[in-house]
């Protein structure tokens, strides 16, 4: 019965009885020196004594702890959370120790994750503003060696006019990557899904990258000869853009004499997957978590002088995500590495006559 009571109860249950025995007892020892001892007058007055010294210390510690207990209650609502006024105040101190206890850990996960924030803010912010600072001190540099007199001379007029050309081109570039990944976080990147052979689009990659990858003598190639086309329904323009950015990057980091290869699998029924290998300098484990971020770069200093916006990754993945398929990444340091991604295969039947038709 006593486990039911609120410990302000027990207390005032407690402290109750205790003043009641002992004025009880004096009330006793007076009566019965005075001989008037009568035991009506005893009992009705230990009754009394109870009820009224029960009813005021109960009341005086409620008071007291609820003013207590208020405070805790109106200093975290001062914090703007929600859930603790939909809970009504508690007196009972193991009640209020367990809230004030899941708010603390609630408290403490939302200021870890503001700090992850706030860090990757700050990278971010860097990123950006380094990004721009390059090439935006490029076009100023020329343009004030010409205004300061080189604009006369007629070779280097053209000659910087060009390079600071290529400067804002490269803004441009990285402020349409950054439309660009912003609008596929924010889901507001129309997908023109089409059905298309995916064999036939890897080659038009291969055929536009040809040159770029003859510099560093890289051999761009299929795994296997691939005699059926292989028909996907995704956005062509989209995957297109991922296939680029994925065998520049091979490119980019691999070896001389080296190879890109593509193959591509039946994954299950309705899905297949696009496989881009290279046998490059690879990465280290330590980075690929973070390979997809905005402006991550394993090679920090490497990376810059390759070129690129540092967002390329980045719009890879959003535009795999926006076509609900997942991406991969394996790689080991000095061997190379492996990206591939899922796609939606059409589906294929028999036809009298003529082999299959896709639907």
């Amino acid at each position: 019965m006593a486990e039911n009571f609120k410990r302000s109860y027990r207390f005032a249950y407690l402290s109750s009885l205790y003043i009641t025995i002992v004025l009880t007892l004096a009330l006793s020892v007076f009566l019965y020196i005075e001989s008037q001892f009568n035991t009506l007058y005893v009992i009705g007055f230990t009754l009394a004594c109870y009820v009224v010294c029960f009813i005021i210390i109960q009341y005086r510690v409620e008071k007291f702890i609820y003013r207590r207990v208020r405070k805790i209650y109106d200093d975290i609502e001062m914090l703007d959370v929600d859930t603790i006024e939909e809970t009504p105040v508690t007196t009972d101190m193991r009640t209020l120790i367990k809230e004030v206890e899941k708010f603390a850990k609630q408290r403490k996960t939302e200021i870890e994750t503001l700090k992850i924030r706030e860090a990757y803010r700050k990278e971010f912010m860097g990123n950006v503003s380094h990004e721009l600072k390059t090439p935006l001190f490029t076009v100023q540099g020329y343009i004030l060696t010409l205004l300061d007199g080189a604009m006369k001379d007629p070779a280097i007029l053209d000659k910087y006019l060009n390079r600071a050309n290529k400067g804002v081109e490269r803004l441009i570039y990285i402020v349409n990557d950054l439309d660009m990944i912003t609008k596929l976080e924010v889901g507001d990147l129309n997908l023109n899904y089409t059905n298309f052979d995916i064999i036939e689009l890897v080659q038009s990659v291969f055929d536009l990258f040809e040159m770029k990858a003859s510099k560093k003598n890289i051999a761009l190639t299929f795994d296997m000869n691939y005699q059926d086309p292989i028909i996907v329904n995704a956005d062509k323009e989209r995957i297109q853009q991922v296939l680029s950015n994925l065998i520049v990057n091979s490119i980019k980091y691999g070896k001389e004499d080296g190879t890109t290869e593509v193959s591509i699998e039946n994954l299950i029924h309705n899905k297949v997957i696009v496989r881009v290998t290279d046998n490059g300098e690879g990465i280290a484990q330590a980075h690929i978590p973070r390979l997809f971020e905005r402006f991550y770069r394993v090679d920090k200093s490497g990376s810059r002088k390759e070129g690129g916006s540092g967002l390329g990754l980045a719009i890879v993945k959003h535009i795999i995500e926006a076509h609900h398929e997942r991406i991969y990444v394996e790689s080991d340091y000095r061997i190379g590495s492996e990206f591939s991604f899922t796609l939606e295969k059409v589906k294929e039947f028999p036809v009298a006559g003529d082999g299959t038709k896709t639907v």
